[in-house]
């Protein structure tokens, strides 16, 4: 369980800094059992639960035996995937531009800060029509400084990334009130469509007992949809542009402009690089599983680099090989960058289109290389992301 208070907090921290997240999890597994393990972890007792049949368990026992997210139901309807064709047009349209104001006319870029910036463009545009550069630009600042904060230890001292943290979310919550007051008034004026985008949504719909959402919750529920729309594929796009970088041969030729190839690529590149190592959830009644008792109140964590990463079930774990994604692909509740079953994340087809159109981009335009060719060094803080931002050379194909 590890030292009083900290538990094992830094052991898990610093199996993410070394670039290794799954080392914390497979390693406890192997010591005490591989299904699921108790530990002490960001100041609260926990329970690790590993392996598919984990994931499982807790996938399908969503708001039945722990915590889930009231959202869900609103977003599956606003982000299936019939809801989203719409927006391909406006997406694509967006990626023009980010190349072309970002990448164009460069022999160098960095691909991180620019990943981040083309994802956290798109989802302030598609989920609350924020387009003004100015306005996104007072959005970005702060939210930077959340972001890194989410998995800080939760110290609230002045200069801690804690503290930092929660001065930047009271920032990023004002501005999202007047976005949020300014909607409101564009709404009753019919300035603004009630189909335009996640926000007007939240605002014009009620719940099973006819009760609308308070502005400070559809800020929260905004908010939680950045931080998931920016972050985790913006590390998605970072790391498909480092193996396609590394491993050339894979868009070499016609596959990659191939719709269902790319993909394969994608959820390759989340095995190996699991923008979402993680995440805690927990017990809302007493349960029993793998003859271990858990009190409603206990901590749980599920990590998706335990299966990602594991021999057994992904055999040479480390080496690319998208063909694991053709046919049936893998085993149910192996591969879960976005959950799995019930519990499937509703912003997957969000995630996959603005992935796609990215690397559609990204390979019509440029060839490309690393410029430190042998530095394969990455941190998970809280997300994986290269160490120096993953720079590399451009060169455009001559038309």
């Amino acid at each position: 369980m590890g030292w009083p208070l900290v538990g094992e907090s830094l052991h898990f921290l610093w199996a993410g800094w070394k670039g290794h997240p799954e080392k914390f999890v497979l390693d406890r597994m192997a010591k005490y059992s591989s299904s699921v393990f108790r530990t002490h972890l960001v100041g609260e007792k926990a329970a690790v639960f590993g392996g598919a049949s984990g994931n499982k368990f807790l996938f399908s026992n969503e708001n039945k035996l722990v915590r889930g997210i009231k959202l869900r139901r609103m977003l599956h309807n606003f982000l299936k995937t019939e809801a989203l064709r719409r927006y391909i047009g406006k997406m694509d349209h967006m990626a023009q531009l980010h190349f072309a104001e970002g990448w164009e006319n460069k022999t160098q870029v960095v691909v991180l800060p620019l990943a981040k910036d083309y994802t956290f463009q798109l989802a302030c545009r598609l989920f609350a029509s924020v387009e003004d550069p100015q306005q996104v630009d007072r959005l970005s600042k702060p939210f930077n400084l959340l972001a890194s904060s989410l998995f800080a230890i939760p110290i609230d001292l002045p200069g801690t990334p804690f503290n930092k943290g929660i001065k930047a979310s009271k920032i990023v919550r004002q501005e999202l009130a007047s976005i949020i007051k300014q909607r409101t008034i564009d709404l009753a004026d019919w300035k603004a469509s009630p189909t335009q985008d996640i926000l007007s949504h939240m605002l014009l719909t009620c719940d099973e007992n006819g009760k609308f959402m308070q502005e400070f919750d559809i800020a929260d529920k905004i908010l939680g949809l950045l931080i998931g729309g920016r972050d985790s594929a913006s590390v998605a796009c970072t790391f498909i542009v480092k193996y396609l970088a590394e491993l050339p041969h894979i868009y070499d030729g016609e596959d990659l402009q191939k719709m269902k190839y790319s993909w394969n690529v994608a959820c390759q590149v989340m095995r190996l690089a699991t923008p979402v190592t993680g995440t805690f959830r927990e017990a809302i009644a007493d349960f029993s599983y793998k003859g271990y008792s858990f009190p409603k109140g206990f901590k749980l964590y599920w990590s998706a680099t335990a299966t990602h990463k594991n021999p057994e079930i992904f055999p040479e774990p480390e080496k690319f090989d998208p063909s694991r994604f053709q046919g049936a692909g893998p085993a149910p509740y192996t591969f879960v960058p976005f959950g799995g079953g019930p519990r499937m994340c509703p912003g997957l087809e969000y995630a996959r289109f603005e992935i796609l159109v990215f690397m559609h981009h990204l390979v019509k335009r440029f060839k490309f290389e690393k410029v430190i060719p042998n530095d394969g060094k990455f941190v998970v803080d809280p997300m994986p992301i290269p160490a120096k931002g993953l720079p590399i050379g451009l060169f455009p194909h001559q038309n």
